[in-house]
């Protein structure tokens, strides 16, 4: 028995068709359910096409103006959620432009004249990156001002500092917080240097050709704001390289959130006792109900991997591609939306969750204070007073091994013993034994002394704005 022939539907496409498309490919090709997001930007995109069709007297002015108060009507409708999108329409771009010739005729069959579906999804694409690159850099901006302002009010706090996870040498905490405000600012000077190779108009690449109408792709890009056009229309339609150097950016901000979610993970656990997250950031147990969890923490821990796998994702998709355009290219989106919602998330929530985190300022003193950590300090000293610093490392060195023998610190060895490592010591040398003394040494230019951190922080301030 012969398979019944499905019914031909009206798709702005269906010319050379005689037969309509299985509702089963209709579900596996659409990507309206996804690709709606960028609605404003395809109108947007849509209305500059219009206009510059009238200007270079493709179409008419008084056909011009209905398709942009057509296209303008249909913005309203979206915004106000009275629009309906089909799914059998495929994508945005066929829901907006069945809905503009259903508004007014077969005028509205005119606006795609001289583009094509694949110059305008990359339009869409750059138009809502461009934007999309300006939101991220205010949030990780407003996050390194968060930053800024906890560690003012700790340039005076010590703890240690770690050197593969074992206590290394005093630092401030202030100088610790920083780390991330600097790793940040180079995070959004990638995004900034991204946005320069997304910020170029791909409209008038139609299919993979350009066309041999008389467009003006120069007014266009001025009309939407972009600096440049693209130089080859086969490239244009192709490339994807702007979005996957924007999600390279975003996976290294979360490798660098992620690292901070780590020490807040560990330094709220009971066994270092460093810090107290608030109970509005964190969660409890089914089970036991003592637990106090930091769960935010970890979730962006985890989320990471997700943006690390997006990246995978368009990477995957793109390899091996040939010119120009394939259907392979409608699996970016997905990547890129989750991508862009995942980190503004972990963004927002760590902004709003780091000043209200209870610093342990005794606890972190009295660890900075233990594993030996101003060692180096009296290794300097030696050198100071003329000792060869290897020789002065192998002092200091057997000066451990004393003290863990004697099962005291290094600033309880008595001087007549001292004197017996090295005839350099003096009895000064107490003074440097100090947590507070040895973070205040460190004034060589980015070191953690209080005077270099206030510097810091003047640059990073005004290097934020």
């Amino acid at each position: 028995m012969k398979k019944a022939k499905k019914k031909k539907k009206d798709k702005l496409w269906s010319g050379r068709f005689k037969t309509g498309t299985a509702s089963s490919t209709e579900k596996f090709t659409e990507s309206i359910s996804f690709d709606r997001r960028l609605w404003s930007y395809d109108i947007q995109g849509s209305i500059a096409h219009a206009k510059m069709l009238a200007r270079q007297k493709i179409i008419s002015v008084a056909d011009s103006r209905r398709i942009i108060r057509g296209l303008e009507e249909i913005h309203q409708e979206i915004s106000n959620g009275s629009f309906r999108f089909d799914t059998t329409l495929e994508d945005i771009h066929m829901n907006i432009e069945k809905a503009l010739t259903n508004k007014i005729g077969l005028v509205g069959g005119k606006l795609h004249t001289a583009r094509s579906r694949n110059d305008q999804i990359a339009l869409d694409l750059r138009l809502y990156l461009k934007d999309e690159i300006k939101r991220i850099n205010s949030l990780i901006r407003k996050f390194q001002r968060s930053l800024i302002s906890v560690s003012k009010k700790n340039i005076n706090t010590f703890m240690p500092g770690y050197t593969h996870l074992q206590r290394a040498q005093p630092v401030s905490l202030a100088q610790h917080i920083l780390a991330y405000v600097h790793m940040l600012q180079r995070d959004r000077d990638r995004l900034n240097d991204a946005l320069k190779r997304t910020d170029v108009m791909p409209l008038g690449a139609c299919a993979m050709a350009g066309t041999s109408l008389p467009i003006d792709r120069g007014y266009v890009a001025g009309l939407l704001g972009f600096k440049r056009i693209s130089e080859n229309s086969m490239d244009t339609v192709s490339d994807r390289d702007f979005i996957i150097e924007f999600l390279s950016s975003l996976s290294v901000l979360m490798m660098h959130i992620s690292r901070m979610s780590e020490e807040l993970i560990l330094w709220s656990s009971e066994e270092f006792s460093f810090i107290e997250i608030s109970d509005e950031f964190t969660t409890g147990s089914s089970i036991m109900p003592q637990k106090k969890n930091p769960d935010v923490a970890e979730l962006i821990r985890g989320k990471t991997g997700r943006v690390y796998g997006n990246l995978i994702n368009l990477l995957t998709v793109m390899k091996a591609l040939p010119l120009t355009y394939n259907r392979d290219m409608q699996e970016d989106k997905t990547p890129l939306f989750d991508t862009v919602d995942t980190v503004s998330g972990s963004l927002e929530i760590l902004t709003e969750m780091f000043p209200n985190i209870k610093f342990n300022k005794e606890r972190m003193e009295l660890t900075a204070s233990g594993g030996f950590s101003t060692a180096t300090e009296i290794a300097d000293y030696l050198v100071k007073g003329g000792v060869p610093f290897r020789t002065a490392h192998e002092t200091v060195g057997k000066m451990v091994s004393y003290c863990i023998s004697k099962k005291c610190d290094l600033n309880d060895i008595p001087f007549n013993i001292l004197k017996k490592f090295s005839p350099v010591f003096r009895k000064d040398v107490y003074k440097i034994m100090s947590v507070g003394s040895a973070v205040e040494m460190k004034r060589s230019p980015g070191g953690t002394s209080p005077g270099e951190i206030t510097k810091q922080i003047q640059r990073l301030s005004k290097a934020i704005r």
